[in-house]
């Protein structure tokens, strides 16, 4: 096991073994313990009282974070031509249709998200293998499979994005940068646990929410107080 070095170990001294912080203590505490020369990338860790096995107890969905996600998020339109003035207009990356399809069937997967329309995804059916593991195939239900390509271009490049429980349980999302303010990491923290009470399923019986941790990229985590109400 590598050893700690000295800003690890003070990084863990300051936060409380057992303790559960309020967001706004957890986002200040987070930016004292973050030691990365680079802006480091700000993450919840919310465990759920959920079996993902079970399809009616699948928790899945978007939500657009108030202060953006502090990356530049890359999007590739898979559109057809007379939509393509549109997607290049809101931003996205790359626009085309058939060269990018032959250039993910070669393993590029260069992109952060995947916006197309409803009569594209039979295309892509096929590149399930490639684009399914990276969590890159488009879905209806977050948005980036649909006729309006501008909005969801839009969206994406301001900061909404899609959430999964995990096989375990447990749903890891992006809220932000070590550089952000306080106030917006729990502006953002807010909206996304906030959408994910609203998904609670109605199967789902005990304790929801059973766990939130906040940490940054090799930061400590910090256990923060839960809501289920």
């Amino acid at each position: 096991m590598a050893r700690m070095t000295k800003k690890q170990k003070d990084a863990r001294a300051k936060v409380e073994k057992n303790k559960l912080y309020t967001l706004e203590e957890a986002s200040a505490l987070l930016k004292e313990i973050t030691y990365t020369k680079f802006d480091a990338s700000v993450d919840l860790a919310i465990r759920l009282g959920v079996d993902p096995r079970k399809a009616n107890q699948m928790v899945r969905g978007v939500v657009s974070l108030p202060h953006g996600t502090g990356k530049d998020m890359k999007v590739l339109a898979l559109v057809t031509p007379d939509k393509e003035a549109e997607a290049k207009e809101a931003g996205a990356d790359y626009v085309g249709l058939d060269e990018y399809l032959e250039k993910i069937k070669g393993g590029w997967t260069d992109v952060d998200v995947i916006v197309t329309m409803p009569s594209i995804m039979g295309k892509l059916g096929p590149l399930g293998r490639v684009l399914g593991p990276r969590g890159l195939m488009p879905n209806p239900k977050t948005g980036t499979v649909t006729m309006d390509v501008a909005k969801a271009v839009t969206e994406v490049k301001a900061g909404k994005i899609d959430f999964k429980v995990d096989k375990t349980g447990i749903i890891h999302a992006p809220i932000g940068k070590a550089s952000f303010s306080a106030d917006k990491l729990v502006g953002n923290a807010n909206e996304l646990l906030s959408t994910i009470m609203k998904l609670k399923p109605t199967s789902s019986k005990g304790t929801y929410m059973k766990s939130v941790f906040m940490s940054s990229t090799m930061s400590p985590s910090i256990a923060v107080e839960t809501r289920n109400n």
